[in-house]
């Protein structure tokens, strides 16, 4: 029953497995076939059973993962089978010291081949192709020495091996395929929610001062899953390689082109891991507020809770932006980031007037510190999502995305009337010291308006013009 229950579960969780060992059982099912029938199994022989080995080695739950397999065994088949051959053929040469001239090739390739996969590109890419290339040289190489018939036992294991191949390539891909690429977007779209949500929620736990004793405070803390998710975001740095690898595999598909720039993921994975380390840092001072607010924690609270939220609104707007594929509002997440700044800025104004009274001792040191080093963070958090934003726009334009239309424009100041622009305070009236006579230019945005105000004095002199730019 416990195993029908996490059976059960797996699937719920994520039905496309359920679709997977399907489709290799189908694979498995039409490369045995070179067995069951008998003209399919004249033509081969025994060298069949490479193609049922080569579908279980190189289908994988991802299509990208399985063209990547398919394409470096098939490639690195039919290079070290026509070198092995060809080795075969140079050893004969040398009559009586063939197998010491076999020897020496499969030790020099064999050594050339494992000491490139240490490089990290070949390693990233190529790693299982060169690793076939070896093994497959070496049973060519070796077991030829005693086969008379090379050229037709080579031919056989790389038709075989490559209909394999090509069985699981063309079920991978036509079948409910699994994209590599899908699921890296979803994965770093549902990082910066989970970094959303964490910021989101800073604000109010931090400054909720509550008489719970420490153990029921760290249980609170354990029982709100938005302030421990963003530590999956912290562990996601081999899940994001690994599929931006296997992405660059696949053809184009929906809406990702051939040629997507995966890597600008990457980028943006190390960039949402970075804020992740600061919300580590950031959770260690959950406990170090006192029960009751001191008189600085009052004065920070609306500057921190304001950076904490407006970064979260922001890193929503991204997050959204990635996940329906459309560019950025530059407006939407540059309006977040720029209160997050103006409350970064009223912060460093409550800080310079607390320095006045640390001077005069009304303040203890050791109460406020660890407030200052949670808004200190909070600004760092701040530098993050502005990069964060940056890495963003920087895909949208790589990758094309759609651009979305403001359905409302809104008018221009110039064509607004003058009691609106006063409305919304883009112009601030000139009142004060205006004497009888006196005229009023106000300039706006570099385009002068002359708001022009004419009082003729009992003597019918005008004053001077007063300017101010707004």
């Amino acid at each position: 029953m416990e195993i029908i229950k996490k059976t059960m579960k797996i699937g719920k969780d994520d039905p496309r497995k359920i679709w997977h060992a399907a489709k290799v059982g189908l694979a498995l099912t039409l490369v045995s076939l070179f067995y069951y029938f008998r003209p399919l199994y004249d033509g081969f022989g025994q060298s069949a059973i490479w193609a049922v080995l080569t579908v279980v080695v190189v289908f994988e739950f991802t299509a990208g993962a399985t063209l990547s397999k398919c394409l470096n065994r098939g490639f690195a088949t039919l290079l070290a089978g026509a070198l092995g051959v060809g080795a075969k053929y140079f050893a004969d040469l040398f009559g009586k010291g063939e197998p010491i001239v076999l020897g020496f090739l499969v030790f020099t390739l064999g050594a050339v081949g494992t000491f490139t996969r240490f490089f990290p590109h070949m390693k990233r890419k190529y790693d299982y192709g060169i690793l076939i290339f070896v093994l497959t040289f070496s049973l060519v190489t070796v077991s030829g020495y005693r086969v008379d018939e090379i050229l037709e036992l080579a031919h056989q294991r790389l038709t075989t091996i490559l209909v394999g191949a090509a069985t699981c390539m063309i079920i991978s891909l036509v079948v409910c395929p699994v994209w590599a690429g899908e699921d890296l977007h979803k994965l770093v779209c549902g990082n910066l929610d989970k970094l959303a949500s964490f910021l989101e929620g800073f604000g109010s736990e931090y400054f909720s001062f509550s008489e719970m004793d420490e153990e029921s405070e760290k249980a609170s803390i354990k029982d709100k899953g938005f302030l421990q998710a963003y530590k999956t975001v912290l562990n996601s740095k081999a899940i994001e390689e690994s599929l931006a690898n296997f992405a660059w595999w696949e053809p184009g598909h929906g809406s990702f082109r051939l040629r997507h720039p995966w890597k600008q993921y990457l980028k943006i994975g190390v960039l949402a891991r970075e804020c992740a380390c600061h919300f580590q840092a950031l959770t260690s001072y959950f406990n170090s507020n006192p029960q009751a607010p001191t008189e600085f924690h009052k004065r920070i609270e609306e500057a921190c809770t304001r950076m904490s939220l407006e970064s979260s609104k922001a890193l929503k707007e991204l997050a959204s932006s990635i996940k329906t594929i459309t560019q950025p509002s530059s407006s939407a997440a540059e309006t977040h980031l720029q209160n997050s700044r103006i409350a970064i800025d009223d912060f460093k104004a409550i800080l310079a007037t607390t320095k006045t009274s640390l001077l005069s001792n009304k303040l203890d040191l050791l109460e406020i510190f660890p407030a200052i080093t949670v808004a200190s963070i909070l600004i760092d958090v701040i530098n993050c999502v502005d990069k964060i934003s940056a890495a963003v726009e920087e895909l949208s334009v790589k990758a094309h995305f759609k651009k979305v239309k403001n359905k409302e424009s809104s008018p221009s100041p110039e064509k607004q009337p003058q009691q609106q622009l006063l409305h919304r305070g883009i112009v601030k009236p000139v009142v004060e010291d205006i004497e009888d006579g006196d005229s009023v230019v106000i300039e706006i945005c570099g385009a002068t308006m002359a708001a022009v105000a004419e009082v003729n004095s009992p003597g019918g002199k005008k004053g001077e013009a007063q300017k101010e730019c707004v």
